[in-house]
């Protein structure tokens, strides 16, 4: 049997750093008030020149190095993110062709919003499985500080840009052991970002919009199902899991789902203080650190789940 293992991992915060100080200083907020709410210390934001695939970029070297393998070597690239370069082309096919991959295997994005990466993650695993690729650079990648309405207190603390990519590769010892995907889309008005481009103009708002109780209750619901889910396919309890990474949506949101499953804080890996919620690129941020300080051990259990706007939710297991 083929499995899908990680062997790199990589990730990238731009520089500037906006913590919770200066946010009182242009909307009417309090640290003490973005704290208690999501677990928000500071963000990083993108520099003005900075694209997505530059910071897609920087994590996928830091992956490949790791890997220690050859940017050459990679037949696919998947990069989820809500924040592309342009309409088109893709910045999968952007990142690959400045990582100067010349073997022109397959490239795309894919759109999950902050489910992203566990779908991408899924995607490259199948085509792994299916023996269409060998060698899989996945990337989730966001500049959400792009669409944020910087007087909407009740959305622009909460995001923040970054990168985060891993490298999968075809192994017969087990890597990814199973993945549920989800969709609802009857609840796509609780969280979007409804603008676009129609005759070289914007048209309707393109700014993050958030019912802010009504996503964290959905949240929480669907997030201990999908894991539950994981879990009983593979005869495994809360218990089992040595390291739980969640998306960086919200710690109270992380601490709810812990809690329903039974899961000690002490086993969840958590950035979302000097990250904020970046989306796509949340959990590979997290999971690279965990990596970098060997908290995450070979032969552990890993579990990746998040939900995301449209609504979009899922699960990885992982042994490690």
């Amino acid at each position: 049997m083929m499995y899908s293992k990680i062997i790199g991992t990589g990730s990238y915060l731009p520089t500037k750093v906006l913590t919770n100080f200066d946010l009182e200083k242009i909307v009417d907020t309090s640290h003490d008030w973005i704290l208690s709410r999501s677990g928000i210390v500071e963000r990083h934001i993108a520099a003005d020149q900075e694209l997505t695939s530059d910071l897609a970029l920087q994590a996928s070297l830091q992956a490949i190095a790791a890997a220690g393998i050859s940017a050459n070597d990679i037949d696919l690239v998947v990069v989820a993110t809500t924040t592309p370069d342009h309409i088109f082309p893709s910045t999968a096919c952007i990142l690959q062709d400045k990582l100067g991959i010349k073997n022109r295997g397959a490239a795309f994005d894919l759109q999950a919003v902050c489910g992203g990466f566990v779908y991408a993650m899924n995607t490259a695993d199948l085509y792994i499985r299916s023996g269409q690729a060998r060698t899989v650079l996945v990337v989730g990648a966001e500049v959400l500080s792009r669409i944020l309405d910087w007087k909407d207190r009740g959305t622009c603390v909460l995001f923040g840009d970054g990168a985060g990519a891993v490298v999968l590769r075809a192994s017969a010892t087990p890597g990814i052991i199973s993945s549920k995907l989800h969709a609802d889309g009857s609840h796509r008005g609780m969280l979007k970002a409804e603008g676009n481009v129609r005759g070289g103009v914007v048209q309707g708002d393109p700014f993050i919009k958030m019912e802010g109780q009504a996503v964290f209750k959905f949240a929480v619901k669907v997030l201990s199902e999908v894991v539950e889910e994981v879990l009983a396919e593979n005869n495994l309890q809360g218990s089992d899991i040595d390291w739980l990474v969640p998306h960086q949506a919200n710690i109270r949101i992380m601490e709810a789902t812990a809690k329903k499953l039974g899961l000690s804080m002490d086993k969840v890996i958590v950035t979302v203080a000097t990250h904020g919620n970046t989306s796509a690129a949340s959990i590979p941020l997290a999971l690279d650190i965990a990596v970098r300080d060997s908290r995450i051990k070979a032969g552990q259990n890993i579990l990746l789940e998040a939900v995301g706007g449209g609504f979009t939710w899922g699960a990885v297991l992982i042994k490690w």
